[in-house]
């Protein structure tokens, strides 16, 4: 027996809706029919609700600085691979932009006129860059070629524990090549990652990597990748190895020989890359080098080579020595934040000294003279307590690393020619402090890194405009005519008389009247 469910007229009607064409009255189909409507505009309006707020979720996290257009002119092939797809297309790019940023090189002047400080890091008022300033550029733009500063400071580091651990002198301290050996590896790692990082910066972004070689006071550090494998090499552990064969020497100081001639070429003949005009501290880097090479050349037993690489850079110490005392490019004084690059001036007298006592195979007068040069001004640097205040973290305190473990390291070789009770204490001391500088600057770069994220802000120096501003353009333009007119009006009527008489320019198209 089937069970039917008493149903009403109005619900078998909705059931069954061919039932309301055939039976349905005509005021029932035209209540159905309002019943569909409304339910259809209610489901439509939350529809629309729903869709809206989707579209504005999306909307939000879409965005990406690095999907700005501007980033392709510094990209390496993007640029180039979507103007050939437009053109297949049909629709060309207009890349008059992109076109002139990339193929007008960079000059000096150009660098000098759009950036200020000692540093050339801060962009001008009137200057414009080509990139984005309200975004957070990729990563690999905002890695710049100073980074490296940190491979120096950790592995000098190496260094020093190496030395302190095979002195006599300091036996008393009962050390080991431990720290060495932990050091040495965290120095590889450390250059490896960064070299890594910045090969692709040079796959990916070749025009950024340009504009740092071109950069005057930025290409310096291209010399501490460079600096910082010689390191590596002289504090590699007894452990790996006793002796490295003297054929990797010859591999590593080719590529600083060839970027030293370039860099003095320009110091000499450079226009406005000549040394009275870009003199920095950083350009101790390129003094180092030198020094570094020849220590590590005369430990593995040559002669003439490094003898060759020491005189270049005594040579050029000197000159750069005076230069930086007199100030010549500017006059003006280092910003706090550029305090640390001071110390650069102790490295290289410090590294001197090491590669003179190889050489010479003692502890001479002339490894002293250079060993005591670096001692003062340390001492006459650390005095002054103003240069470790008054300024926030950056890339720059580096600087304070590399040179205090070299002059500790050339105390340690010190006190082991010279023993006694106050060289074991200014070796202990001073190898104390340089360690302890090495791990604060090496705490406050993670925190800077990995919890505030702003040890790499946006590098604007590399993103100046290869063209003036049009205000400035027509400033300097201005100048230089009144000047030449000026020049022009100026005229001596007798060779014998010193005196200048002022004479009028000659007028265009002027006529002459005789009376």
């Amino acid at each position: 027996m089937s069970i039917v469910p008493n149903l009403t007229k109005s619900e078998k009607t909705m059931n069954n809706p061919r039932s309301v064409s055939s039976s349905a009255s005509p005021a029932n189909l035209d209540l159905v029919e309002n019943q569909r409507q409304s339910s259809s505009g209610e489901f439509s309006r939350l529809e629309k609700r729903i869709g809206a707020r989707k579209i504005t979720f999306h909307s939000k996290s879409m965005p990406r600085g690095s999907n700005d257009k501007r980033y392709d002119l510094f990209r390496t092939m993007s640029g180039k691979l979507e103007r050939q797809i437009s053109n297949l297309r049909g629709k060309p790019i207009d890349t008059s932009l992109q076109d002139k940023e990339i193929n007008e090189s960079l000059t000096a002047e150009r660098f000098l006129e759009a950036l200020q400080g000692p540093e050339l890091e801060t962009l001008k008022e009137m200057e414009k860059i080509v990139l984005p300033e309200d975004k957070t550029w990729p990563f690999l733009l905002r890695f710049p070629v100073t980074s490296f500063g940190m491979c120096l400071g950790v592995s000098s580091q190496a260094i020093m524990w190496k030395t302190l651990a095979a002195t006599k002198a300091e036996k008393f301290l009962h050390l080991t090549q431990v720290v060495n050996h932990v050091l040495w590896w965290i120095s590889l790692v450390l250059l490896l990652s960064f070299s890594i990082t910045y090969l692709f910066k040079t796959i990916f972004f070749f025009e950024a990597v340009r504009r740092e070689f071109k950069h005057p006071i930025r290409v310096n550090f291209f010399f501490a990748p460079l600096i910082s494998v010689l390191f590596l090499a002289l504090g590699i552990p007894h452990s790996i190895t006793s002796s490295l064969p003297s054929i990797l020497w010859y591999f590593f100081m080719a590529p600083i020989l060839l970027l030293e001639m370039k860099i003095y070429g320009q110091w000499m003949s450079g226009g406005q890359r000549r040394l009275s005009k870009v003199a920095n501290p950083t350009n101790h880097l390129s003094i180092v080098g030198n020094f570094a090479g020849a220590l590590l050349g005369a430990s593995l037993g040559l002669k003439e080579g490094p003898m060759f690489f020491f005189s270049v850079g005594l040579a050029y110490y000197l000159v750069l020595f005076v230069t930086l005392y007199q100030r010549l490019p500017t006059n003006e004084t280092l910003p706090k934040e550029l305090h640390p690059v001071f110390f650069l001036f102790v490295a290289a007298p410090a590294v001197a000294s090491m590669a003179w006592t190889t050489i010479s195979a003692s502890f001479d007068i002339g490894s002293r003279i250079a060993y005591f040069i670096s001692l003062f001004l340390y001492f006459s640097l650390v005095v002054r307590i103003n240069f470790f205040r008054g300024f926030k973290f950056s890339l720059a305190w580096w600087a304070y690393t590399f040179p205090m473990t070299a002059v500790a390291t050339v105390t340690i070789k010190y006190s082991g020619e010279v023993t006694g009770l106050a060289t074991q204490i200014l070796a202990v001391l001073l190898s104390g402090a340089a360690t302890l500088t090495v791990i604060g600057v090496l705490v406050m770069t993670v925190v800077h890194a990995f919890v505030k994220r702003d040890l790499f802000p946006n590098d604007f120096a590399i993103a100046i405009s290869a063209d003036q501003p049009k205000q400035k353009k027509w400033l300097k333009q201005l100048i230089n005519g009144s000047l030449e007119n000026s020049t022009r009006g100026l005229k001596v009527l007798d060779p014998e008389d010193t005196r200048i008489d002022i004479e009028a320019p000659p007028l265009s198209n002027a006529v002459c009247h005789t009376v």
